[in-house]
């Protein structure tokens, strides 16, 4: 019998790990999971292990790195680990799987220390450029902020794979799908050419209770998966009315419930049978001890009488504003904790010299 997961990817959904913890990298690529996706939050749980004091020793005091350039640096190292993992599928899916997401610097969106806009747009495009070069299974991670849709069109033009990521809303996924484009046609072929866009499920439920309370039962806990499933179709539609070699492709993100009382594969189940999804390694452990077997259910919605509700009661603006307000929070402080802990194990460091 095949195991839960294999289930998913029978259905036609690749999996990615929302980790590059290298053992539970290791344990998932055993099980199918083709893929993976790095954040400060999670590199910064990896240096807490002390796993990798050693490896910041020789950056701090070999190399004479700052704290910022140590992190990443140490970044650099465990995605490119997790790329080696993945290199084999993506060779054999020739370029359309086997991706380890590498995310710019969140500090660009620092709420509390703001960059004038052509600053932050020039600097994702710098570091953008500088962090895919030599990378053939890499793909930058740029939130689809202001700054970073500005910044889209030039890298792709430029040859660099992208995850665009924070978003919320159909109106990101078009500006970003649209600036993607608009760059990738200004390249001299449109082979390597290979886009995602990282749709937020659980976080739109959790608002639209605190927001839209009035949503019937029904409706309740609903719109996460319908705003991504209309992304998605929309995405469907656009590619095949503009082919490419690669599949420009949709990433179902942000699927680990927030609600206690929903099952741990709430999303992971609406969401089989097309495209990517990446989901958190507790997820994943759910969903694979789970016992069941996965269909295909990406093309189903609910009834009419719900998705007329929500289109009348949800207000995409407020959602995606608010959203992004909180995610920007979000975005910046998991950075400034993993410099603060560089910091400290250098002063640790220090104390015992």
């Amino acid at each position: 019998m095949p195991t839960p997961l294999a289930t998913i990817t029978a259905a036609g959904t690749k999996l990615w790990l929302d980790s590059v913890d290298p053992d539970l990298v290791a344990l998932n690529r055993a099980r199918g999971i083709t893929g993976a996706t790095s954040n400060p939050i999670i590199i910064s749980d990896l240096v807490k292990t002390g796993r990798y004091d050693e490896e910041l020793v020789e950056l701090m005091r070999g190399q004479g790195l700052s704290d910022e350039d140590a992190a990443w640096k140490l970044t650099d190292r465990v995605v490119k680990h997790a790329q080696e993992v993945f290199y084999g599928t993506w060779k054999d899916a020739q370029g359309n799987d086997g991706y380890v997401s590498f995310e710019l610097d969140p500090l660009l969106e620092d709420v509390a220390n703001p960059l004038p806009h052509d600053e932050r747009v020039e600097r994702y495009v710098e570091l953008g450029t500088r962090w895919s070069k030599d990378h053939a299974n890499r793909m930058i991670k740029v939130p689809a902020t202001p700054a970073g849709l500005d910044a889209l069109e030039e890298l792709a033009a430029r040859g660099v794979t992208l995850n665009v990521t924070l978003v919320f809303s159909m109106r990101q996924y078009e500006a970003a799908r649209d600036a993607i484009w608009r760059g990738a046609q200004r390249r001299a072929n449109l082979d390597e050419f290979k886009s995602v866009y990282s749709i937020f499920i659980s976080r739109v439920d959790v608002y639209t209770e605190k927001f839209v309370p009035s949503l019937s039962p029904a409706a309740q806990g609903m719109v996460g998966i319908v705003n991504a499933k209309q992304m998605w179709l929309a995405n469907q539609q656009f590619w095949a009315a503009n082919p490419t070699p690669l599949a420009q492709e949709i990433v179902f993100a942000s699927t680990g419930t927030k609600k206690p009382s929903d099952p741990p594969w709430k999303y992971v189940e609406a969401l089989v049978g097309s495209d990517i999804q990446t989901n958190p390694p507790a997820t994943l452990e759910a969903v694979e001890t789970s016992g069941r077997t996965f269909r295909r259910t990406v093309d189903d919605m609910p009834s009419p009488e719900v998705l007329a509700e929500i289109a009348a009661k949800v207000d995409a603006k407020h959602l995606e504003q608010t959203l992004m307000d909180e995610g920007l929070r979000k975005f910046a402080d998991p950075q400034k904790a993993l410099l603060a802990l560089i910091a400290a194990k250098r002063a640790a460091l220090a104390g015992v010299a």
